[in-house]
């Protein structure tokens, strides 16, 4: 549903993945502080990627944020999918977020160790 590239220094990822994919960015704010500092996150739409079939996404982090990339698995209860995946031995690293709005996302570690995020409609 959704990729994200984070780093420290944002704006230099994406010169970066713009000039080698032709990514055009509007900036922006991501759905919490926890993934992005404001201003700082640049969205991409999927539309215009490729055949215009890619996946939305978005470059962002700043200063305190640890670089990564994720992606987001759309799913209709944040929460339950982070209990379920604790259930199953990975650990929840953040989540449900924001705690009010209509979409709300959640990060959790599975068993060996990747970081994976689940987003969908606020509960």
């Amino acid at each position: 549903m959704h990729f994200e590239i984070i780093g420290s220094d944002p704006a230099k990822l994406r010169g970066y993945y713009g000039e080698l994919f032709d990514w055009e960015f509007q900036m922006g704010d991501a759905v919490t502080e926890k993934v992005s500092q404001p201003g700082l996150y640049g969205f991409v739409d999927g539309s215009t990627t490729g055949e215009g079939d890619g996946i939305n996404g978005g470059i962002g982090g700043g200063q305190g944020h640890e670089r990564r990339v994720l992606f987001y698995v759309g799913v209709p209860d944040v929460e339950s999918v982070l209990q379920q995946a604790e259930s199953l031995g990975g650990r929840r690293l953040m989540g449900p977020e924001p705690k009010s709005g209509d979409f709300t996302v959640g990060h959790f570690i599975d068993p060996e160790g990747n970081v994976i995020g689940v987003a969908g409609p606020s509960a």
